[in-house]
C-alpha cells in the first residue's frame, strides 16, 4: 500500500495580505508553497502528493505540474470540501495512509512526517499536538471575562494521518464544515492518537508570520558532505596534471584521460554530495571519446549539476599523496586553476599534499592517491 500527502491549497489566504493567495507569495528565496511540497515531495516514504487547488491558480505551477509525485485537483468552498476532493482523487490509487497537511505551513520538516506516519502503524488515526503551557482566558470586548483551565489543552497542527479509507469513508458521512480533519475521524467515532508537535511548524495566517517563518526556512539548509578518492600509477611521460597544472616530472600518470587525480577526486566528491555516483557513470571508461580527455570537463560536469540542483559550492578539500614530484611549489598554482574551473573564490579552495612516509605504492614511488572532501549548501 502507498502512502499519499494531501496538500490542502486552495483557499485565499486574504488575511496575510500581500495581494497574492498566501500559498504563492514568496518566501526565503522561493515561495510558500515550494516550501510545503518540497517537504513530501522528497520524503522518501511519501509516494503521492496529491495538490489541490483553487481552479484559478493553474498557472502559479510552475515546474510542480510536471513532477512525477505531484498530481492536481481542485478545491472545494470549504475546506474539508477541498480534503474530500482529494481524497475522492486517490480513491483507488492502493492509498494505505495519507497525510492531509496546510499548505500554509512551509516549515514542517521530515521528523514530524516520521512520526506522524510511525504512529500510523498502530492507530487510525494521529495528527501533532502541542501542549498549551499560557495561561488562557475568557475575555470580551477587550475585558478579561474569566479563566480557562488549560489541562489537557493542545494546539492543533498538521500534517494530520489517517487510515486511507478511513478518513475517506468519515468526509463522505460528515456535514460541512470542520475545522480540521481530527473533528471529521473523531465524528466518526477513529481515535486519533497525538504526537508531538514543532513550534517551529507555525501556520501562516497573518503578514508577521511571513517574518517568523523567513527567520525559521533560513536555518534549514540543505548542507551535503562529499568525498572522493582516486590513484593513478605511473608510467611513461615527463609530466604530471596535477588540479589542472603541469608540473615536470620524470614519469607521468597513466589513465584513460588525462589522468588528473586531484581532480578527480575533487569531482567525485561532488558527485557524492549529490548522491550522484562517480565520474565512471558519467563519463564512461568504456566511451572513446574521453579517452585523453582533459579532466576539466567532468569537474565542469559536476558542478553545473550541482548548480542545476540548487546547489552552491561552499568550499572543497583536495590532498595528494605521493612522495615526488614535490607539490609545494606549484599548491597555489593548483588552487588558482581550480577555483577558476569551478567559478569559486581562491579561498575555498584548498589544495595540500602530504607523504604516506614510504609506505604502500605512494611510498615506493609507484603512483599517486587523492583524497577530497567537496561541501554543498542549498539554502
Amino acid at each position: 500500500m502507498k502512502t499519499a500527502a494531501l496538500i490542502v491549497a486552495a483557499g485565499r489566504g486574504s488575511r496575510a495580505g500581500g495581494g497574492l493567495p498566501k500559498q504563492w507569495r514568496p518566501l526565503a528565496g522561493h515561495r510558500v508553497a515550494d516550501w510545503t511540497l518540497r517537504a513530501f515531495a522528497d520524503h522518501a516514504a511519501v509516494d503521492v502528493v496529491m495538490l489541490v487547488i483553487h481552479p484559478d491558480d493553474h498557472d502559479f505551477l510552475g515546474d510542480w505540474a510536471d513532477h512525477p509525485k505531484i498530481r492536481i485537483t481542485h478545491g472545494g468552498a470549504t475546506r474539508d470540501a477541498s480534503v474530500l476532493n482529494g481524497l475522492e482523487a486517490l480513491a483507488g490509487d492502493g492509498i494505505g495512509k495519507v497525510l492531509v497537511h496546510d499548505v500554509a505551513r512551509p516549515c514542517v520538516g521530515p521528523v514530524l512526517i516520521d512520526a506522524v506516519l510511525t504512529a500510523l502503524d498502530t492507530h487510525r488515526g494521529a495528527a501533532p499536538g502541542l501542549a498549551v503551557v499560557d495561561a488562557l482566558w475568557c475575555g470580551e470586548d477587550g475585558i478579561v471575562q474569566g479563566v480557562q483551565d488549560r489541562e489537557g489543552l493542545y494546539r492543533a497542527q498538521t500534517p494530520q494521518g489517517f487510515d486511507f479509507a478511513t478518513l475517506l469513508a468519515a468526509h463522505r458521512a460528515h456535514p460541512v464544515g470542520a475545522a480540521d480533519d481530527v473533528e471529521v475521524a473523531r465524528a466518526a467515532g477513529v481515535e486519533v492518537a497525538i504526537v508531538p508537535g514543532e513550534e517551529s511548524n507555525l501556520k501562516i495566517t497573518r503578514p508577521e508570520d511571513f517574518a517568523r517563518a523567513e527567520r525559521i526556512l533560513g536555518g534549514q539548509m540543505d548542507i551535503r558532505l562529499g568525498n572522493g578518492y582516486d590513484v593513478h600509477r605511473f608510467g611513461d611521460g615527463d609530466h604530471v596534471i596535477l588540479c589542472g597544472v603541469q608540473v615536470p616530472h620524470d614519469r607521468g600518470l597513466q589513465g584513460h584521460s588525462d589522468a588528473d587525480v586531484g581532480m578527480h577526486a575533487v569531482t567525485d566528491a561532488i558527485y557524492g554530495a549529490l548522491a550522484e555516483g562517480d565520474i565512471g557513470r558519467h563519463f564512461p571508461p568504456s566511451d572513446p571519446q574521453w579517452k585523453g580527455a582533459a579532466s576539466e570537463i567532468f569537474l565542469k560536469h559536476a558542478v553545473d549539476l550541482a548548480a542545476s540542483k540548487g546547489f552552491t559550492i561552499g568550499n572543497v578539500d583536495c590532498t595528494l599523496v605521493c612522495e615526488y614530484p614535490k607539490v609545494g611549489p606549484h599548491a597555489d598554482a593548483m588552487q588558482a586553476e581550480m577555483a577558476r574551473i569551478m567559478g569559486m573564490d581562491p579561498d575555498r579552495v584548498s589544495v595540500k599534499a602530504t607523504t604516506s612516509e614510504r609506505l604502500g605504492f605512494t611510498g615506493r614511488g609507484e603512483g599517486i592517491a587523492a583524497l577530497a572532501t567537496a561541501t554543498l549548501v542549498k539554502p
